[in-house]
């Protein structure tokens, strides 16, 4: 059984403008998909799609073959637990007048009862938050910092921490390290990979660039106009086959 499946998901904007165009893909468990386009194809519409931050014209969108489109706030709860999001710009993403320990605490707080916990442990709110500073290798002291404190790729680490401290089924990570530097976008992309492996997560990985997505995904699909145009296991990226785009992207890449 799929962890997510998108059926034939269509959206327009009020302007007329097809921004999605019968998408289908899967997502198994454990598994990085990658989805690679340029800007303005659709890719984060998708997301917020998938986060049920918008809606969209037909099609369906399933967590466990339970469709999570027209459902009410309430009803979406327990399924938001399991669906978290790392997105570009990690001080958009952390209020600067909450410390780090109080930006870690919220998701915990928020879903209360419905977490549990497999990979961490809570005996406290201070060991809770060190465990999850630990993790993403930052030292527990940066509990008491608030985010002007922290460099770019701190802020980062802790949107990651926040994302997986209620241990999520799937993250969707958003071009989670194209605004970092180079080495910063490294490590970053090496620590989500271990996080996968270790906590069992899932990811859809969206990038627009094609190198991080080949490191770091099993399955790669590309995104142009609003469609899916190519998918492929990663191994295939260089085969004759591939869509003319891709080719070019990887013309790019090469």
């Amino acid at each position: 059984m799929s962890l997510l499946d998108v059926r034939n998901v269509h959206k327009t904007y009020d302007t007329g403008v097809e921004i999605l165009r019968n998408v289908n893909f899967s997502i198994g468990r454990k598994e990085c998909l990658g989805l690679v386009g340029e800007s303005g194809c659709g890719k984060s519409t998708l997301a917020r799609c998938i986060l049920q931050i918008e809606r969209f014209d037909r099609g369906s969108i399933l967590f466990e073959e339970t469709a999570l489109h027209n459902k009410s706030e309430r009803s979406l709860n327990p399924y938001r637990k399991n669906i978290q999001a790392v997105l570009q710009n990690p001080a958009s993403a952390l209020n600067p007048k909450l410390r780090i320990k109080d930006s870690l605490m919220d998701p915990y707080l928020t879903f209360g009862s419905r977490v549990n916990l497999k990979h961490f442990t809570y005996s406290s709110e201070s060991n809770f938050i060190g465990q999850l500073l630990e993790t993403v290798e930052l030292p527990t002291s940066f509990a008491e910092r608030y985010p002007h404190e922290l460099s770019g790729g701190q802020k980062q680490r802790v949107t990651i921490a926040r994302a997986i401290s209620i241990e999520p089924a799937l993250i969707i990570l958003d071009e989670p390290a194209s605004s970092l530097d180079v080495l910063s976008q490294a490590a970053v992309l090496k620590l989500l990979s271990r996080l996968r492996e270790t906590l069992d997560i899932s990811y859809l990985f969206i990038s627009h660039d094609l190198s991080a997505v080949q490191e770091m995904c099993q399955r790669i699909m590309v995104m142009k106009g609003g469609g899916i145009v190519d998918s492929f296991e990663n191994e295939h990226l260089f085969c004759s086959d591939r869509h003319s785009y891709t080719k070019e992207l990887v013309s790019m890449f090469e």
